[in-house]
């Protein structure tokens, strides 16, 4: 059976020849793809195959929180791939038992059960399937800046522009969320911001129908879309309204959870309690794939005597447990959650800020922790989005200094890992200009 690749053996050891001729890449067009090849990675660099190292200020997919080819988090992996590689989800694990311990530990008090999934996408496809079925109904409202996943709801409560080919679930609607720069509501005040976008959302869940909706489900701060940090009183507001309505509330921490803002969950830093919680990324930096669904008591009652009808082959395998257990103790005996927080603080947050001055076609800095972006424009009086053409320059010009810049749309989301020093902070801050000044910015 099969067919003859033997011709492959020419391009063994070529890396991008084999990937053009048998990979197929996420989120593009294939054919005029070139992808970079990386061969190693320390701390917060990589190592391209051009032999050179270049500071990441991506973290991949924001998920590599504990930095590349950690030492404690590669010893656990090991560890337990010596001691059993793999186990179904029907059976008692000591590294799964372990790793839910730890990750509830994060979550508010009341918060003692995870379901474990494979990433951050079908995370939240399980969290709106318990939502729905402890409600007995069926919409949930999410933000038009999100993005929460591809799989088949999660897309769907996606906002940005790849829900529209993949939009096939039911009862889902979308609401606007603060974002003062380009406000909706025509608030010029991050209160008056943060009082429309509250009003809005409760005139949506009255004209949808309370008793029709399951759950509000909302990322901490929408990474994907922009970086968006909410107003201190925003997810409180949310709270009062959806217990008002006896609606629950899913907090996505998939990309803001376990170190990115500087805090373990970044809901701890606006004072109100979910009654879901989703994570991924950065439970164990993505060293083996991993995620999972955290649920107040309330929610797990629901499942004592009813079945959960969700599952998953490798719900907690052994492997990403391990990973998960020695990325959650090292973080904690590090104080690598303190490291992202005062890097953001007292370097990423100033001295991005600062480019401000002499750079005009920065619109606005915003962030927090290791989690900031640069917001570009045409110039900052019509606010007008800088052209993708002018914004790829960048990242060009970031990749000859010898830094990797990411961008989406007009925006270049500065996301390193959290283990990046202050000094290696300050550096990617002066390449980052360095390649503003050569895209002409």
């Amino acid at each position: 059976m099969g067919h003859d690749l033997s011709s492959d053996t020419t391009i063994w050891d070529d890396a991008v020849a084999l990937d053009r001729r048998h990979v197929f890449h996420t989120w593009h067009a294939q054919r005029n793809l070139h992808p970079e090849e990386i061969v190693g990675g320390h701390g917060s660099w990589l190592r391209f195959a051009d032999g050179r190292d270049r500071l990441d200020l991506t973290s991949q997919q924001v998920n590599v929180n504990i930095g590349y080819q950690h030492p404690a988090v590669i010893a656990g992996i090991r560890k337990q791939a010596e001691l059993l590689c793999t186990i179904g989800p029907d059976y008692a694990n000591l590294a799964r038992g372990r790793a839910a311990s730890l990750v509830a530990r994060r979550a508010p008090e009341g918060f003692d059960k995870v379901f474990f999934t494979n990433a951050g996408a079908d995370a939240n496809e399980n969290a709106m399937r318990a939502a729905r079925l402890v409600t007995g109904r069926d919409k949930i409202i999410s933000s038009y800046r999100s993005y929460h996943g591809n799989t088949g709801s999660a897309i769907s409560a996606t906002g940005d522009w790849r829900r529209k080919p993949n939009d096939y679930a039911r009862g889902h609607v979308h609401v606007f969320t603060p974002y003062l720069y380009r406000s909706e509501f025509s608030a010029t005040t991050e209160q008056e911001e943060c009082d429309r976008a509250l009003r809005h959302l409760e005139h949506v869940i009255q004209f949808e129908g309370p008793d029709t909706i399951a759950a509000v489900l909302l990322e901490s701060i929408p990474g994907t879309a922009g970086i968006l940090i909410p107003p201190q009183d925003y997810f409180r507001g949310i709270r009062e309204i959806t217990r008002r309505y006896g609606i629950l509330m899913i907090t996505d921490e998939v990309m803001t959870g376990f170190g990115r803002t500087g805090f373990w969950m970044a809901l701890d830093d606006y004072g109100y309690t979910p009654d879901i919680i989703t994570f991924a990324k950065g439970c164990n930096s993505g060293y083996v794939p991993a995620g999972g669904v955290i649920m107040s008591h309330d929610v797990a009652a629901h499942f004592d005597d009813v079945v959960f009808p969700g599952g998953l082959t490798y719900s907690g395998h052994p492997l990403a447990m391990g990973a998960i257990v020695a990325a959650q103790e090292a973080m904690e005996s590090e104080h690598i959650v303190d490291n992202a927080h005062d890097v953001g603080e007292k370097v990423l947050g100033p001295r991005l800020t600062a480019l401000m001055d002499s750079h005009p076609r920065i619109g606005e800095i915003r962030g927090k922790g290791v989690f900031w972006a640069v917001e570009m424009v045409a110039d900052r009086s019509s606010r007008k989005p800088l052209d993708d053409a002018t914004m790829g320059a960048i990242v060009r010009a970031g990749h000859e200094i010898g830094v990797v810049i990411g961008v989406h749309a007009n925006r270049i989301h500065v996301t390193p890992p959290c283990v990046i020093t202050p000094d290696e902070a300050a550096d990617g801050v002066d390449m980052l200009e360095k390649a503003l000044k050569e895209a002409g910015c």
